[in-house]
């Protein structure tokens, strides 16, 4: 089928599945009533009829299909090929990010006007990282503010958490060292898709966050070395975190590549990167193994080269919105005393959320 001046490839069980006629399909719900399994896989229509906008297919049980000729290009395997993000979204690095001025949201309007969360949520799907300021500095109207935004998924952390450098749990960032730019929770099976970050009180010098924008670095990689990006993309790798506190006992694996991409057209939509918590590499063949290390060491450098890095001072009233499946975070080492407080979103709510809004994602 050739509309629009584009190609097309149908099979003619995929068009009778997609019928959109009332018997077939539930546009009430939105679901499809038809039985997929019952249909021929050799079924072919009696008779064909086109206009200028639709396309007629009269089946031979008698039923008849109408469809619209621009639904068939939106929903065409050749159009989604060429469509390069499933999203928009803006690569940078810390000059592209800072000469963007995005601007941040504001509390008191952030909680009661629809516009300013559009707002809000439009730049974080375009950056991965999105801030809200004059928050009040509590462990409360943290809580409220993330809400807004999506659902909190509970996890072995608790609801809300809120840690100093007491080293109260099996982690690095519970002590007051500096981290290496990384995605949390490469352990879970589903990495959380959001991180929140609200500093509550520093009493002390240092601390300053580190955010690099995983995307962008993996696209450098994709344009220097293709075969590099394929095998971040192809190996899975295990990560694991162990936890054998009196009052806390867990054993969490997550199985993944670093990056994972949607195989029609290789876009990437999620990083997982984490050297701390990267378990024993045991699916990697032996012939495969110099190729990965090659790849992995590539990918680290470009991670840590100082124009990728964005450096943020977190403070009472600013908090953070990370997209951990694509922006890593860090941080530098400190003094004193440093409370934080922050959360896990759901991904699929805040998706959720910006679609009701009427943007793309």
């Amino acid at each position: 089928l050739s509309y629009g001046g584009l190609v097309m490839q149908f099979d003619y069980v995929w068009l009778r599945d997609h019928c959109r006629s009332s018997s077939c399909y539930n546009s009430k719900t939105n679901q499809r009533s038809l039985d997929t399994a019952s249909i021929e896989l050799d079924i072919r229509p009696t008779k064909t009829r086109v206009d200028e906008e639709n396309l007629f297919f009269t089946w031979p049980d008698g039923h008849v299909t109408r469809y619209s000729l621009a639904w068939l290009v939106a929903n065409s395997y050749e159009s989604q090929k060429w469509r390069t993000m499933m999203q928009s979204r803006i690569l940078w690095n810390s000059e592209i990010y800072s000469g963007a001025k995005v601007p941040s949201a504001s509390w008191d309007k952030f909680m009661s006007c629809d516009e300013e969360l559009k707002t809000f949520l439009s730049n974080f799907l375009l950056y991965g990282i999105a801030f809200v300021e004059d928050v009040p500095a509590t462990i409360d109207a943290t809580e409220m503010v993330t809400q807004r935004v999506s659902l909190i998924r509970e996890t072995i952390y608790g609801r809300m958490w809120d840690f100093t450098s007491d080293f109260s749990r099996g982690d690095t960032a519970y002590t007051k060292l500096a981290l290496d730019c990384h995605t949390d929770t490469a352990y879970f099976q589903e990495p959380s898709g959001i991180q929140i970050f609200h500093c509550l009180r520093h009493e002390g010098t240092g601390g300053r966050t580190l955010l690099v924008d995983g995307f962008y670095v993996a696209d450098k990689l994709l344009q220097q070395s293709p075969e590099n990006f394929k095998v971040l993309s192809r190996i899975p790798i295990k990560h694991e975190y162990i936890e054998t506190f009196a009052s806390h006992r867990n054993h969490m694996i997550g199985i993944g590549p670093v990056l994972s991409v949607y195989p029609w057209n290789n876009e990437i939509y999620m990083i997982r990167y984490n050297n701390y918590d990267r378990a024993v590499i045991t699916r990697v063949p032996h012939n495969m193994v110099q190729c990965w290390y090659k790849a992995h060491r590539q990918l680290t450098a470009e991670l840590r080269k100082p124009e990728n890095e964005l450096w943020v001072k977190l403070k009472p009233g600013k908090v953070l919105f990370i997209d951990n499946w694509r922006v890593l975070h860090g941080r530098e080492s400190f003094t004193g005393l440093r409370q934080l407080c922050g959360c896990y979103l759901s991904r699929d709510d805040m998706l959720n959320k910006a679609r009701i809004l009427g943007l793309q994602a």
